[in-house]
């Protein structure tokens, strides 16, 4: 098979296009030829071991012999293993692994998959998993959305972001999205009521207003961003892009100051580590089948040109998800 292969640490050019032996599946794996994949902020910073910590898990100095990077992706199956029950050869899925998807097949565990809904295209289901689990899960699990609440989601025209707004409408909450100039009409398609472009407002000097606060962002101080929350109101970090580079922690960082000053603050403070589970994937592919929920793309990359598609992301402007066909 072929597969996108690294080395050395560094920018998306130290990644190489290699013959690779297929990989062999667990019993409780499913072997899936890879349709379409999409990046993430969680890609390149692995690919570039930034922040450094993303060392302990693939590799002090280099990263270890034969990874692939990739998590995101939708395809075909084509083996399973001995323990699989709900998945068989020639069945329609998406899903995510830890790592491994920018290669044309990948072993990935049952119950990280789901089958694929069936009105959308490879590369709209391979936009789906991670993004839209980190924002299920801190909209709904970790922050305890509810119908009528007020909520604001700061960075709402990226990957992450234009899940959260949409799932906020689909649990009922008013919602209110900050995003630039250049993306307000794309926020207020995805169903907002109020839209903040942070280029001619400080949504932060917005005092009591909101019920939780999802930030994805992270350019702003836990003291700002509790500004605009009402008195018992949530703040969900989900860690940010526009963290420091080159550090130890990178966007771990925020999480840790936020996980630190919880208990001695009023209003609630919670972090999200997405736990990426066949579950939810069906839920998410329920409000997709019923036009709640969709997958917005800003571009699609064919395989070859990965490293191009990781360095247009890497700045944190791309509208949604950016896509890999094959």
């Amino acid at each position: 098979m072929k597969a996108w292969s690294w080395d050395r640490y560094g920018p998306p050019d130290v990644l190489t296009l290699k013959d690779m032996d297929e990989p062999r599946i667990a019993p409780d794996e499913v072997l899936v030829r890879v349709r379409a994949a999409s990046v993430n902020p969680y890609d390149w910073r692995h690919v570039g071991a930034d922040p450094k910590l993303v060392r302990l898990s693939i590799g002090l100095r280099r990263p270890k012999p034969g990874l692939v990077p990739g998590a995101d992706l939708a395809g075909v199956v084509a083996r399973v293993g001995g323990e699989v029950t709900g998945l068989s050869p020639g069945d329609e899925v998406f899903g995510e692994v830890e790592l491994g998807s920018f290669a044309e097949t990948v072993a990935v565990p049952e119950n990280r998959l789901a089958r694929k809904p069936a009105r959308l295209s490879f590369e709209e289901a391979a936009s789906v998993s991670m993004a839209a689990h980190t924002a299920l899960q801190g909209l709904r699990d970790m922050g305890g959305i509810a119908a009528g609440q007020r909520i604001l989601v700061n960075g709402a025209s990226g990957g992450i972001g234009t899940f959260a707004v949409q799932l906020a409408k689909a649990f009922g909450a008013e919602v209110t999205g900050v995003c630039s100039t250049r993306n307000v009409d794309l926020v207020r398609s995805l169903g907002a009521d109020d839209v903040v472009d942070y280029t001619r407002e400080d949504f932060t000097e917005r005092e009591g207003r909101y019920d939780l606060l999802m930030d994805i962002v992270g350019d702003r101080s836990l003291a700002r961003l509790r500004r605009p929350l009402a008195p018992r109101g949530t703040l969900v970090i989900v860690g940010g892009i526009a963290s420091a580079r080159g550090g130890l922690l990178g966007p771990a960082a925020q999480v840790l100051r936020g996980s630190l000053a919880a208990p001695f603050v009023r209003q609630r403070i919670v972090t999200v580590q997405w736990k990426p589970n066949s579950a939810d994937l069906r839920f998410l592919a329920e409000l997709m089948e019923k036009e709640q929920v969709k997958p917005v793309i800003d571009r699609t990359y064919p395989f070859a040109e990965l490293p191009d598609a990781l360095r247009y992301i890497e700045p944190g402007h791309a509208r949604g998800k950016v896509a890999i066909t094959f």
